[in-house]
């Protein structure tokens, strides 16, 4: 026979308190005094009571529910990302909803516009394709927080790494070593390819910064980030007859990728070309040899958007857009001699 279920009352009852003073506790409320409060919690742990968090949610106009919409999950760094962003809103009673937009423009628009509003309370969102123009014609109203670089004035909050600092920071790494013809792998033509404009920056302003010349048959376009586009840039560059000394990835990817073509081809990493990477994924902490990277913080960033992200579905009105800059760390390794 199922048991009954335990409700407010049963803790209130057993704690000495008020309904009330029970559902403040439970819904976080500071205005409690911290002997009521032991109190509650303890008779909570011992009755095992659940919030029924449909019925709060109901009772409110929520769905509990957010969504968390990125390019691709096969790309490990927004699946390392999607993992953190569950745990974060965990922390806040949150559910999420995963959404893969492939880096499309209409995709993107569709989620933007808030094609699923009916479903969630708030949207964390990593764009690619979409432009500033597009994002500050946007006429829904669900919260909204933004992954990426700050790139116009409409009101949503930003989560941001400083790509032009960092890709600046690995470059000059590579100068320090002694290296001279560093190329770069990653550029894209798309005007709305926000990353690879700001880690090109980056690359440009260190080789200017080391006092050698921008070359630009070394640096190497891409459609994709991924490591065939990796593989099939380093190839170009070592049929090119001006093969680089070193070589810095716009992401791991690229950089496995370009490791990969390296060691078939017989150059030794990092002896003859050292590479380095971005995003800090797993799987270039297990190449051979491992891959220097940037690291951003993913935890913080996944914390970071989440709070943004309950404190605007909280409040319920519109605020000035807010922007969160999150630290990163060049983590040097073997593809680099570290």
């Amino acid at each position: 026979m199922e048991k009954p279920r335990v409700g407010l009352k049963d803790v209130a009852r057993l704690a000495g308190v008020s309904v009330k003073t029970v559902s403040n506790v439970v819904n976080g409320y500071v205005h409690v005094t911290s002997a009521t409060r032991s109190r509650v919690e303890a008779a909570i742990k011992e009755l095992n009571y659940r919030p029924n968090l449909s019925a709060r949610n109901l009772r409110q106009g929520r769905t509990g529910i957010i969504a968390l919409a990125v390019p691709e999950l096969d790309i490990p760094y927004f699946a390392e990302l999607a993992r953190l962003v569950v745990t974060a809103a965990g922390e806040h009673g949150l559910t999420v909803l995963i959404d893969q937009t492939g880096a499309s423009r209409e995709r993107e628009q569709l989620v933007a516009e808030g094609f699923r509003a009916h479903l969630i309370d708030g949207l964390i969102f990593s764009p690619l394709a979409l432009t500033p123009e597009d994002l500050a014609a946007r006429m829904d109203d669900t919260p909204m927080v933004l992954l990426g670089e700050r790139v116009y004035d409409g009101p949503a909050d930003h989560v941001v790494v400083d790509n032009v600092a960092a890709a600046k920071e690995a470059t000059l790494h590579l100068a320090a070593t002694g290296r001279r013809r560093i190329a770069a792998i990653g550029a894209q033509d798309d005007p709305a390819a926000e990353t690879s404009r700001l880690r090109l920056a980056g690359y440009l302003e260190a080789l200017a910064e080391a006092g050698m010349p921008a070359d630009d048959r070394l640096v190497q376009h891409v459609e994709t980030y991924h490591r065939a586009d990796g593989a099939r840039a380093m190839a170009r560059l070592l049929d090119s007859g001006q093969a680089p000394d070193a070589v810095f990835c716009f992401n791991d990817l690229l950089a496995l990728g370009a490791l990969r073509t390296l060691l078939e081809r017989g150059h030794a990493v990092p002896g003859e070309v050292a590479l380095a990477g971005f995003d800090d994924i797993e799987d270039g902490r297990y190449a051979t040899p491992t891959i220097t990277t940037i690291s951003p913080d993913k935890q913080a960033i996944a914390r970071q958007a989440v709070d943004l992200l309950a404190a605007r579905m909280a409040k319920g009105s519109p605020a000035e857009a807010r922007e969160v800059r999150v630290a990163y760390e060049l983590m040097i390794r073997e593809s680099t001699g570290g």
